[in-house]
């Protein structure tokens, strides 16, 4: 049952009742209050025969005051969340690796609102509120369909198999970013290309599997954008499988597109690619890759592909 404590008028109402001789029970009629309100309010004072309104007044403010609890925050774990925003950590990874069974990720957020963690706002949160969509400009119909891929691919059991796409600039500007993404372990790359054309991409697959260790890129899920347009060529001199997802569908390559959402945090919409700095890049990509990630269990991505890249024969 809702119930509101006394206000300062109802105790002056109490005072000057009880100092006429009524009693609990026509003083609560009164008022519109319970009588056994009123006798516990005229039990609180030092005598029940001398009570006053404003000293119950302001035993009960200090008393309310000290009944507030201390809460969870202390400078220690003020400083731990601190660092792990400034290094691109959301609240949810937070709360399930370095404060488990300390703090919630509602806490943080509760935190933040309301400016208890010094040095840092909302502004070093990750996502701004803002919805980001992809559109392919231009697409083919030939090469394997993503209907053919096999059900182990589908279902994320084996490790080796990537999606692939393009974070690009402006319009009319140079520089563009072929991105790569395990879909097993979600380890993100990403390779500076001078332009969004199917030699490009070509140079920059070719890059990448030649880095990786035998068996550690067997197959690649990417849309129909122009880019891919050397898709046979891959596949005759390095032996993968292209897959090619259905025309507006990224959600047949979501890992990718959330991928490419992270990265547009450090270089958002409207940068020109050609003047990212290479260490600027490689920065971003560790920070990504070193989070801990709610699909993996709260691990991060680069232990996880360290974890399967140790057990390839």
């Amino acid at each position: 049952m809702s119930y509101t404590h006394f206000t300062a008028f109802e105790r002056g109402k109490i005072e000057g009742l009880h100092k006429l001789g009524l009693s609990c029970r026509k003083i609560a009629s009164r008022i519109g209050r319970h009588h056994s309100s009123i006798a516990r309010e005229l039990a609180r004072t030092s005598s029940i025969n001398d009570y006053v309104a404003e000293a119950a007044q302001r035993d009960y403010k200090a008393k309310r005051l000290n009944s507030k609890p201390i809460g969870k925050w202390n400078e220690e774990l003020s400083g731990i969340i601190k660092d792990k925003l400034e290094a691109t950590w959301s609240p949810e990874q937070i709360a399930n690796t370095v404060t488990l069974g300390k703090l919630s990720f509602k806490t943080i957020y509760n935190w933040l609102y309301c400016g208890k963690l010094t040095g840092v706002s909302l502004a070093n949160l990750r996502r701004k509120g803002k919805k980001r969509c992809c559109k392919n400009l231009a697409f083919f119909s030939r090469g394997t369909p993503i209907r053919k891929r096999p059900k182990e691919v589908f279902g994320r059991n084996s490790f080796g198999h990537w999606e692939l796409d393009t974070v690009v600039s402006p319009k009319g500007k140079q520089g563009c970013l072929a991105t790569f993404i395990e879909r097993k372990t979600r380890f993100y790359r990403a390779v500076p290309m001078p332009d969004r054309t199917a030699g490009s991409m070509e140079t920059a697959i070719k890059d990448v599997y030649g880095s990786l260790p035998a068996n550690a890129f067997l197959t690649a899920t990417n849309d129909r954008g122009g880019e891919f347009a050397c898709y046979d060529a891959i596949e005759r001199d390095l032996g993968l499988t292209l897959y090619f997802a259905d025309p507006y569908c990224s959600h047949q390559r979501g890992s990718n597109e959330y991928g490419n959402g992270l990265l547009r945090e450090f270089f958002p919409k409207g940068t020109t690619l050609a003047n990212v700095c290479v260490d600027d890049l490689i920065n971003a990509l560790s920070l990504i890759n070193n989070r801990p990630r709610k699909c993996l269990g709260w691990i991060s991505t680069s232990q996880a592909f360290l974890h399967e890249l140790s057990h390839l024969t």
